[in-house]
């Protein structure tokens, strides 16, 4: 039998988002260096590993900006319009969206994530816990345009972006993204967004290689998925973690690193590593307060207020969309 024929025999059946991730696996690792878009870490297993990392003692921002969002709740809730609508980019786990939902007034909460089977788990709770709040949970991709639920339509937008998400992206991505917000939300919006400060490098070592090994497992769940989804077949111990500060980039970077010359196959395509070559799965940026404040108005926003913990580990700022 023909070798096309039998791989073409065991590929998996793919809907919609598999095929999605399907064309993103095959182009990043079909590029020098090897890459992996790291939104594909978040399928439910990834969604509770990330939660687990939220949770570990070397892992600052989560605690640190939930400190800014309860201690800075007053002057946030100010920056808000009354009767608006919350759309959380990338909705995860509720407990930001909850302090944001207690401190301020919503009238309806649209969390949006790639994850459904996760966000609706995620919406069901919040509509148990607050019953007078709308919620409309979106299935969509929220690095790409999607539209709003109609109920919202004539609401005021405010936008929630925590977590140092916007550290994932480029820079060139993150303008990109603020740009397609500031679209979605329409004019008049404001968005509430979370942003990692610049720090000694010690810190964003310890943060990104946890002595647990939870981070390791989070970054290696992609190429869990890939077998699972796509009928890969990566040998997940021919792969280690590591987590390295670029400096020049004000970025930490997440790497798969082969340990040994190997070759992978997904969905019928054959990929060759090199001892030593790496998959690059995440970056997170670092931002100062004005470089975050010249990103933001490069896509049309105008930063209304900032705020940090003392220590100035990180900032949650508010912009509205510029004159």
């Amino acid at each position: 039998m023909n070798v096309h024929v039998t791989a073409l025999a065991n590929t998996p059946l793919l809907d919609d988002s598999n095929a999605a991730f399907a064309e993103d696996v095959a182009s990043g690792l079909s590029q020098h260096p090897k890459q992996l878009p790291p939104k594909y870490f978040y399928d439910e297993a990834g969604s509770k590993l990330f939660e687990q990392i939220t949770l570990l003692p070397e892992y600052y921002p989560t605690r640190t900006e939930l400190r800014i969002l309860r201690d800075r709740g007053a002057d946030i809730a100010a920056a808000i319009p009354e009767g608006a609508a919350l759309v959380e980019f990338g909705a995860g786990a509720t407990t930001k969206v909850r302090l944001m939902l207690h401190q301020c007034s919503f009238d309806a909460y649209v969390p949006v994530d790639i994850s459904g089977d996760f966000l609706n788990a995620q919406a069901e709770g919040l509509r148990n816990d607050f019953p007078d709040l709308a919620v409309y949970p979106v299935i969509a991709d929220f690095t790409k345009p999607f539209a709003l639920p109609p109920e919202v339509k004539d609401m005021p937008k405010v936008g929630f972006f925590p977590g140092s998400t916007i550290g994932n992206f480029d820079p060139h991505e993150a303008c990109a993204f603020l740009k397609s917000a500031r679209d979605i939300l329409g004019n008049g919006a404001t968005m509430i967004i979370g942003v990692d400060l610049e720090k000694d490098e010690r810190v964003l070592h310890d943060a990104y290689n946890d002595a647990a090994g939870v981070t390791a497992q989070f970054n290696s769940n992609v190429l869990v998925r890939i077998n699972r989804d796509l009928g890969g077949n990566f040998d997940l111990p021919n792969f280690v973690h590591r987590a390295i500060y670029n400096r020049e980039r004000h970025r930490i970077e997440m790497h798969l690193i082969a340990k040994k010359a190997q070759t992978v196959r997904v969905l019928g395509n054959s990929y060759a590593f090199r001892a030593g070559e790496s998959i690059h799965t995440e970056s997170s940026y670092k931002y100062s307060l004005d470089r975050l404040a010249a990103l933001a108005r490069g896509a049309g926003w105008k930063r209304q207020s900032s705020w940090t913990d003392p220590d100035r580990m990180f900032s949650v700022h508010a912009l509205v969309v510029g004159a």
